[in-house]
């Protein structure tokens, strides 16, 4: 059918470069605007479920009152001894999480860490960097800090690095950088530190001991999760909740998704880039089909039928989403990799990514051309001449 075709659709675009050009650069825009917004998207869930997803457990403990990782409401201690009476519970081990000002030992500059302490002989997270370097935090006023906190540390990592002591001021005490890990900064706060919670202590001396943000229990081997999750909400209290690791991590990523303004943000964002890149190609299009509506006229003259001339516009709008989205992904690699660098947010391309815009970008020419040739179909040669 199409081997001998005329390819008319690429013909008339090209006929007009600059309009050409301007559907391109419109197509372009708006995929670049809904990389960039996806990109942002995800760098939120991703930043904001990091430690959540880093847990070393299979159940996890929370106040009925906490929102999310980032803003925990605490519970008495005592519900993880309570916790170790249920059949299979192998230990139970509490999480302080808290949101600290911190001096920059580079520029002296102030900003706000969350600062996670636990106890150092019991690990609580799947962070081999750290777990590396626990014996460190159990000296006084000791943390470890995140290597890929927003921020400038370039003169000062190396020297953390090569072993040199170095001190900053976290709430009028005195600390010492003890080691360097990697995990990265998110959109609550612009980095982290991690020490023992007899340090988060020191640190917050109006907070109580006995009362924790998180609990991390583990199981004995071939222990049902789901089983002792539903024991533990029936034997304890209700000030809090028991959820498998899998439920804790997926109750995160759902109140970003649907209890904050910035996840609707992103979400209509991209909805915008996908609704301008509609209108500049109908433009493009609607303006190609009335300026060649005779020749349109002439076809159907000639006895052929709609169904080639609707054809002709398609495959204009085709051509239109594969040309203009080569240049799109090519900009937003390098804008993600600028973004990366200056917000230290996890900002990157994924193949998946790449074949969802491209779809997208597909279906929005598609929609454009579907629009464009309504009166393409209703036109009527002896109307015409």
């Amino acid at each position: 059918m199409f081997n001998n075709r005329t390819p008319l659709g690429w013909l008339q675009l090209k006929h007009d470069k600059f309009r050409l050009l301007t559907a391109l650069s419109g197509i372009a825009f708006a995929d670049i605007l809904i990389f960039m917004q996806l990109g942002f998207m995800n760098a939120l869930y991703t930043t904001n479920t990091q430690y959540p997803r880093k847990v070393k457990g299979d159940i996890v403990l929370t106040s009925t009152q906490a929102t999310n990782f980032n803003r925990p409401y605490t519970f008495p201690r005592r519900r993880l001894y309570q916790a170790m009476d249920i059949p299979g519970v192998e230990s139970a081990e509490p999480i302080y999480i808290g949101s600290i000002g911190w001096r920059n030992p580079q520029n002296k500059a102030k900003t706000s860490m969350t600062i996670i302490g636990f106890n150092p002989d019991k690990p609580v997270f799947d962070l081999p960097e750290v777990n590396r370097q626990l014996d460190k935090v159990k000296i006084p006023y000791t943390v470890l800090f995140d290597q890929a906190s927003r921020g400038e540390y370039d003169q000062l990592i190396p020297q953390i690095q090569q072993g040199k002591t170095i001190t900053t001021e976290i709430e009028r005490n005195t600390v010492t950088i003890g080691g360097l890990f990697s995990v990265g900064a998110s959109f609550a706060d612009d980095g982290a530190l991690i020490t023992s919670d007899q340090n988060f202590m020191r640190l917050f001396p109006k907070k109580q001991p006995g009362m924790v943000s998180l609990g991390v229990i583990e199981l004995k081997e071939g222990t049902d999760a789901e089983q002792v999750r539903s024991y533990l909400n029936a034997y304890l209290a209700d000030d809090v909740k028991a959820y498998t690791y899998e439920e804790y991590v997926d109750g995160e990523v759902k109140y970003i998704q649907k209890s904050t303004a910035i996840g609707f943000v992103f979400s209509l964002g991209t909805m915008m880039g996908f609704i301008v890149g509609i209108v500049i190609v109908y433009q493009v299009l609607s303006t190609d089909v009335n300026d060649h509506m005779a020749e349109y006229a002439t076809f159907k003259a000639m006895g052929y039928k709609n169904s080639y001339l609707l054809g002709v516009v398609f495959e204009e709008a085709i051509i239109l989403s594969i040309i203009g989205f080569i240049p799109s992904i090519a900009i937003a690699i390098g804008l993600y990799r600028l973004t990366a660098m200056a917000t230290a947010l996890p900002i990157f391309l994924p193949v998946s990514r790449a074949i969802i815009v491209f779809i997208l970008t597909v279906i929005m020419c598609s929609i454009s051309g579907a629009i464009a040739t309504r009166k393409l179909q209703s036109a009527d040669p002896a109307d015409i001449f």
